[in-house]
């Protein structure tokens, strides 16, 4: 009876606790969840190319991105995507740089052929880079002038670096990346490994006047500078496209705009100087110019723009390529530079700058009655009516100023862009004294990476400005350095010039009066 008893009991067992199976259930739940939680921490203390957990620049505050148009996981999964698997996967199929038996292949049919010579301005790489000719640049120059940086850009055998650091208004430091991107790709192999600190505001901060006897300045990059500053101006975003504003990658944009300029001869075109824009960004100088909208008065056509309208109603208004119609154009710069001076040059009206202060990388080939009419910004309004009345009564002459603008703008296609990064970059890669080396808070950046931040807009811009393919050609022919005296013949040429209309112009108010 007891052996029956045990294998009933051996045949149907108890019925199993759960108890184990609640156990594992659980700890595997806690371990996704301190897994999400781990992840979640980890992208939330991550920087990125688009502005996530990074404070706008100290030195010029604007409005803090806003990333509420997403939930926390899903931005949390984009940021570690984005930042830390895309470049990796686009490695490893295929993504990466050409093999080495490539790019020696190219590199001899880039050799082969004979490159055209750089445009005069691009000696003033070395004017740019002259500080450090002699003594070189050091690693501890480069961290001193992280004081003043946005960010760095460290290229190591063709690999694109960037530590981040603060913020970027709008969608700068993407398309900035993205054009070293394009260079990279156009001269695979080429580009020197190189370590640049680099500010993506507007107004220069190295201070020639505030560097001691016998002191270095701190190598900075930023879209533009002044004389009294040693920034180094670097091309900036807006030739690969600026999607907040709907302006085309620079080549396409040049193109629409001449378009729009052959719309009417000079004759037919409107007699008036024009301008459009934003007055509010602390500019005096368009502040003074909207005093002077008096097309009677001074022969003026000043009109505000509204950027907030102008998304409503699809940028109708605001076509570079419409505003091509008058035979004067004029330049105000805003809170320092600005890119709409390309944009002015580009119409074949006659460019009337104000007394500009700042330059970009290419406004050094400006010629003032070459290729643009000086305009002062003393006594403004009347100083525009003289450079109207002067053009209207010499059309012919006021007409192939502007051509000859129009013809500059053409010559600077963006192989010419490109040649004067690589020129520069390679200029200044020979003066550090050390190998660069990423630090280790650095991501790589590469294409794949920045389309996989990019929203639908900036994709668009991003794959329209793509270069599609290695340069069969090698950059243009740097000019040897010239000697040091010619920048200040230069200027001095210059200044001549606008003395000379500035003359013309009080004799003639004299003979009014």
């Amino acid at each position: 009876m007891a052996k029956q008893h045990a294998w009933a009991h051996s045949a149907h067992p108890r019925s199993p606790s759960y108890l184990f199976f609640s156990v594992v259930a659980l700890s595997f739940l806690s371990l996704i969840a301190l897994l999400i939680y781990k992840v979640d921490n980890f992208a939330s203390q991550t920087k990125t190319i688009v502005g996530h957990n990074l404070e706008p620049t100290p030195w010029h505050i604007f409005p803090p991105k806003n990333f509420t148009d997403e939930s926390r996981h899903s931005r949390a999964y984009k940021i570690i995507q984005c930042s830390y698997l895309t470049c990796r996967y686009a490695a490893t199929v295929g993504g990466a740089q050409p093999s080495e038996g490539l790019e020696e292949e190219r590199r001899g049919l880039v050799s082969s052929r004979t490159p055209p010579q750089c445009p005069n301005f691009f000696k003033f790489i070395y004017r740019d880079l002259e500080p450090w000719m002699t003594t070189r640049i050091s690693v501890n120059h480069i961290n001193e002038a992280k004081e003043h940086a946005a960010f760095r850009i460290v290229i190591v055998e063709g690999k694109l670096f960037v530590d981040l650091y603060y913020a970027c208004v709008q969608s700068r430091l993407m398309f900035t990346l993205w054009g070293i991107l394009q260079l990279i790709k156009k001269y695979p192999g080429m580009v020197p490994d190189v370590d640049m600190m680099f500010d993506c505001m507007d107004k220069p901060t190295i201070e020639r006047a505030r560097v001691e006897n016998g002191s270095l300045p701190l190598p900075l990059f930023r879209y533009c500078t002044t004389e009294a500053h040693f920034d180094i101006p670097f091309p900036d975003w807006s030739f690969w496209g600026w999607p907040e504003v709907n302006v085309e990658a620079w080549d396409e944009q040049f193109k629409e705009i001449k378009k729009g300029s052959q719309a009417q001869t000079w004759l037919k075109k409107i007699p008036r100087a024009y301008w459009k824009g934003n007055p509010d960004v602390e500019s005096p100088i368009r502040l003074a110019l909207m005093q002077c909208n008096d097309s009677n008065l001074w022969g003026t056509e000043i009109i505000r723009q509204d950027w907030a309208e102008e998304v409503k109603t699809g940028y109708e208004r605001s076509k570079l390529s419409d505003q091509c119609n008058y035979r004067y154009k004029i330049y105000a710069e805003g809170y320092a530079w600005s890119v709409s001076l390309k944009y002015i040059l580009s119409c074949g009206s006659l460019p009337l700058l104000i007394s500009p202060q700042y330059e970009d990388f290419f406004t050094r080939a400006l010629v003032p009655k070459l290729n643009y009419w000086p305009v002062s910004n003393i006594d403004l309004c009347r100083s525009i009516k003289f450079a109207v009345d002067w053009g209207n009564t010499n059309p012919s002459q006021a007409e192939a100023v502007g051509k000859r603008a129009q013809h500059l703008m053409e010559s600077l296609s963006m192989d010419r862009v490109y040649d004067y990064m690589f020129h520069l970059i390679s200029e200044y890669a020979k003066l550090q004294d050390f190998k660069p080396v990423p630090p280790s808070s650095a991501q790589q950046v590469c294409e794949e990476s920045l389309l996989c931040f990019a929203d639908d807009k900036q994709k668009e811009f991003l794959k329209k400005s793509a270069v599609t393919d290695g340069s069969s050609t090698p950059p243009c022919t740097l000019i040897k350095r010239p000697n040091p005296n010619f920048f200040t013949i230069w200027n001095d040429q210059k200044r001549k010039i606008i003395d000379n209309v500035k003359d013309m112009e009080n004799r003639a108010n004299a003979a009014i009066t």
